[in-house]
């Protein structure tokens, strides 16, 4: 079979890329920097260099493929965040369509069945409506939970102020969260044996934990016990990640994200539709490689 995958080495295409090329499969990578797919090339995979926003490079790249796994790679530099992530979509569409493609796997998110309230995850409800105008092809959109390694975005404040937290949280709170070499693994299994048609989703969850929970087992891997999830309001929330550097667009996104996991919003649909079985990377194994990052000596200061 031959794939194409978008995304490059990041977290879930490269192990993905991994399980298919072991599996004997034909694997083109699409990434923007050559270096960063030397590895996977040793490994047998073809590396497609250019852009997702150029819709001729993808329906190239595309064009002879049995199945091709689309994902919208992260920025913050786009200044409407949603409509850069629905125009992705839009550029994949394209592509598919002009291509031939008749299989797609598709990474979106938990809560993309809402068009507005969600931050990013509207963007990606964009990207799923776009593809969703594909009638003869068979789409399957992956939506996993909250991606273990963003946690490591509060070691700065576990340091400085003792604390975790966010404007999302509380004892009635479950997050429902996922590694990514999890999510790669159900990839891997939808894009090997093609066994969906029309258009469908899958939800993808490693663990379900409150985020007293969160805060104890980080906590205590981390040698303190103590340490306590905090719900921020909004504004402060807002104010927080400001403070730290993120750029507006992405932190007011952020904001609205959490408001909408808070008010349950964002996983309503989940609680719906849960999955027969979670995945195998459980919270617990998490925290062992969260305590490693934060007790890892701090990079060099540049003079």
């Amino acid at each position: 079979m031959k794939y194409v995958i978008t995304g490059g080495a990041g977290h879930i295409s490269k192990p993905l890329s991994e399980k298919l090329l072991a599996k004997g499969h034909e694997v083109t990578v699409i990434g923007r920097n050559a270096e960063h797919l030397t590895e996977l090339v040793s490994k047998g995979a073809k590396a497609a260099i250019g852009s997702v926003e150029d819709i001729a490079f993808l329906t190239k790249t595309f064009s002879g493929a049995d199945a091709v796994y689309t994902m919208v790679p992260p920025t913050f530099s786009a200044s409407d965040w949603k409509g850069w992530i629905g125009k992705i979509g839009e550029n994949y569409a394209q592509a598919i369509k002009a291509s031939g493609v008749k299989y797609v796997v598709n990474l979106s998110s938990m809560g993309a069945h809402l068009p507005e309230g969600c931050g990013p995850v509207s963007g990606l409800h964009r990207a799923e409506k776009s593809l969703g105008e594909l009638k003869e092809v068979h789409i399957k959109h992956l939506r996993p939970g909250y991606f273990y390694p963003n946690l490591l975005a509060n070691i700065g404040m576990i340091k400085n102020m003792g604390i975790i937290g966010a404007n999302a949280g509380g004892p009635s709170l479950k997050i429902v969260m996922v590694a990514p070499e999890d999510i790669a693994e159900v990839a891997a299994e939808e894009l090997a044996g093609l066994g969906f048609s029309g258009h469908s989703v899958r939800y993808i969850a490693s663990d379900e934990r409150t985020t007293d929970e969160i805060a104890s087992l980080i906590g205590k891997a981390i040698g303190k016990p103590e340490l306590k999830w905090i719900v921020f309001s909004d504004a402060d929330a807002l104010n927080g990640m400001l403070q730290a550097g993120l750029p507006e667009e992405a932190a007011k996104n952020y904001t609205e994200m959490n408001q909408s996991m808070q008010l349950g919003n964002m996983y309503a649909d989940y609680w719906k539709n849960h999955p027969a079985k979670l995945q195998k990377t459980k919270l617990e194994d998490f925290v062992k490689v969260f305590a490693a990052v934060y007790n890892s000596p701090a990079p060099a200061a540049a003079h």
